[in-house]
């Protein structure tokens, strides 16, 4: 994460929460149209709306422009849903996911497997613990190349 990326997430996370929702990530990056300010915001129970993205970039553009967080160099403000199919990596992702049902894809097998699908029990620092077919199953976090919720069509 950069640093302008840091430090308007710690400035705008009061007023994301105030609203009910939480920052997945705030992403500044530059695109093919200039500099990109995205805002990643998710909520309980799930399911972002676009009424949701509008509430939160019309309370967030214009602390923005006080922070001034570019100093006076334009970018574009875009407030936007994780979507279903984003990897799961940092502690906050784990833990917005326990108790649901993750793929985990392997870069080295374990049991001859290297895809997993299983309800995330608990994390920590080093490893992930799921529930695959009613057996538990500890793999250490280094070992995960992708891990996403799992999508049943």
């Amino acid at each position: 994460m950069s640093k302008i990326s840091e430090k308007i997430e710690e400035f705008i996370t009061p007023i994301v929460e105030e609203l009910g929702y939480e920052i997945v990530e705030v992403e500044f990056a530059k695109k093919y149209n200039g500099d990109n300010l995205t805002v990643f915001i998710d909520k309980p129970g799930g399911g972002i709306t676009i009424n949701d993205c509008e509430a939160v970039h019309n309370a967030i553009d214009e602390p923005l422009d006080e922070l001034n967080p570019t100093n006076d160099k334009p970018y574009t403000l875009n407030v936007s849903s994780p979507g279903i199919d984003r990897p799961i990596v940092t502690d906050k992702d784990y833990n917005r996911n326990k108790g649901e049902v993750l793929e985990v894809k392997l870069f080295e097998a374990i049991q001859k497997k290297k895809l997993f699908v299983g309800t995330l029990i608990d994390f920590n620092s080093e490893t992930v613990t799921l529930d695959v077919d009613g057996k538990t199953l500890e793999i250490e976090r280094k070992k995960i190349s992708k891990a996403t919720k799992y999508i049943n069509f």
